[in-house]
């Protein structure tokens, strides 16, 4: 399907630039593709690499620790349903769950690496190569969808341009994204099952010779190490404490001797007016930040420390891990430049503004909002697009802030799904997608209409 569809953007955006004058020129398709594919590769490969590079360090060590199998117990009945392929056991489990875990609070950094990392486990399990298992399906189906509790790019923009309560998206977004989640979750299932996408998938819980596969003896903490665990998990509820009550830091500031120094930061950092606004949130707004602050640092304290207590040489098991970063950047490169490229030549020729138009009288009748087309189109396909298309929304002094705040949740509860496609499968050499395409694009449409129906509920 992705083959079509990526043929399909080429050929419709060449006939439509041709049609309206867009082949050349300073917006002509000719220089938009070749600038996206600098994008492409600048600014999103090498630094993806680098990120990469720093949690699959991070990752070598939680497997190595045996945290991977920790985590996985706690989730197992859950993810057992969803992904019913995989053993119990298997570290794709866990790498898959601090993905979806990394997205729900925003930690998009984090989420990029770790499902990778997830989709190369899911690749050891994959009984015919370059197919698509039910199992990478129902993976990407959820990551295009997954719940978001802070859409702090949506509300940066938000506040940016002045709109007032700009945190008023975060419980439109959590219900738009539960619900594109569910969509996804039954769409995804019910794909799999269809004659067109299915397919026989040999069974993966035992080894080629009949015997079950060997797993790694794993040594419990003794009572010295989880006292030190223990220390660290409390160390870090402490620093979420501080930023929700940032009064009780400053007094421990003051206690310690450090008031001046930290005042001398935060002249340079952080204006004393964010500040102010950041202690005007609710109480459960700033709770929820803080752990998002808190994740990455706790995250990597956590898992170091841990892996030092099962003895293992950290430092040189990050290297180790670490090195697979540039090496999967290597491999995803060429997808995410077949993505860019189709999608600036779609973008760059009019296309989205002509469909939108066609649309119009339809969109009118089921009460949906034209100005919300450009957002919807642009959203599946590109994230700087989208996040173009929502900046010109917020700056219409023209439309209601009902319609700015639908833009925001939609922007906030979707995701860019054939990037990620491109960049999931890319990194595992996968071409025949199956139905991940199908569920991802149900998902979008879900949140889509969420969006609107929530943002008419909450705002009128």
């Amino acid at each position: 399907m992705l083959n079509w569809i990526w043929m399909g953007m080429i050929v419709i955006g060449v006939v439509v630039a041709a049609l309206l004058d867009q082949l050349s020129g300073a917006n002509g398709i000719v220089e938009g593709m070749f600038s996206m594919i600098k994008v492409g590769v600048v600014n999103i490969v090498i630094p993806l690499s680098a990120v990469m590079m720093l949690w699959l360090g991070i990752m070598r060590l939680a497997e190595t620790s045996g945290m991977i199998h920790a985590v996985s117990r706690f989730v197992r009945p859950i993810m057992k349903r969803l992904f019913p392929e995989v053993p119990e056991d298997h570290p794709a489990m866990s790498a898959m769950v601090m993905n979806m875990a990394a997205n729900m609070l925003g930690l998009g950094n984090a989420a990029t690496p770790l499902g990778l990392k997830a989709m190369q486990h899911l690749d050891e399990l994959n009984p015919n190569k370059g197919t698509a298992t039910n199992s990478m399906c129902t993976f990407l189906a959820i990551n295009t969808s997954s719940v978001t509790l802070i859409p702090a790019t949506a509300i940066g923009l938000l506040a940016a341009q002045g709109i007032a309560e700009p945190y008023a998206i975060v419980g439109t977004t959590i219900g738009a994204t539960i619900c594109s989640t569910i969509i996804a979750i039954l769409a995804v299932k019910t794909f799999e099952k269809m004659p067109i996408f299915n397919r026989v998938e040999a069974p993966v819980h035992e080894a080629e010779d009949g015997a079950v596969e060997d797993k790694p003896e794993l040594k419990r903490l003794s009572t010295r190490g989880k006292i030190i665990m223990s220390v660290v998990v409390l160390c870090f509820a402490g620093i979420v404490a501080l930023e929700v009550y940032p009064a009780q830091r400053i007094a421990l500031q003051e206690t310690l001797g450090l008031r001046e120094v930290a005042l001398q930061l935060d002249a340079e950092s952080t204006s004393l007016d964010e500040k102010t606004d950041e202690e005007a949130k609710p109480f459960w707004q700033r709770t929820v930040s803080a752990i998002s602050l808190a994740a990455i640092p706790f995250v990597l304290v956590f898992f170091i420390v841990f892996a030092a207590l099962k003895r293992i040489p950290v430092y040189e098991e990050f290297v180790e891990g670490a090195k697979e970063g540039w090496q999967v950047a290597v491999r995803i490169m060429p997808f995410i430049v077949a993505m860019l490229a189709a999608l600036a030549i779609l973008r760059n020729s009019g296309a989205l503004f002509l469909f939108q138009n066609l649309l119009r009288p339809v969109l009118e009748f089921v009460k949906f909002p034209p100005e919300l087309v450009p957002m919807a189109l642009m959203r599946p396909l590109s994230g700087s697009g989208s996040q173009g298309v929502l900046v010109e929304i917020l700056t219409n002094e023209g439309l209601s802030e009902t319609i700015k705040y639908t833009a925001a949740t939609m922007f906030g509860s979707t995701e860019t799904t054939f990037y990620v496609l491109a960049v999931y499968f890319g990194s595992v050499a996968v071409r025949r997608t199956r139905h991940a395409v199908a569920a991802g694009l149900c998902a979008d449409l879900a949140g889509v209409i969420a969006a609107v129906i929530i943002c008419r509920a909450m705002f009128g």
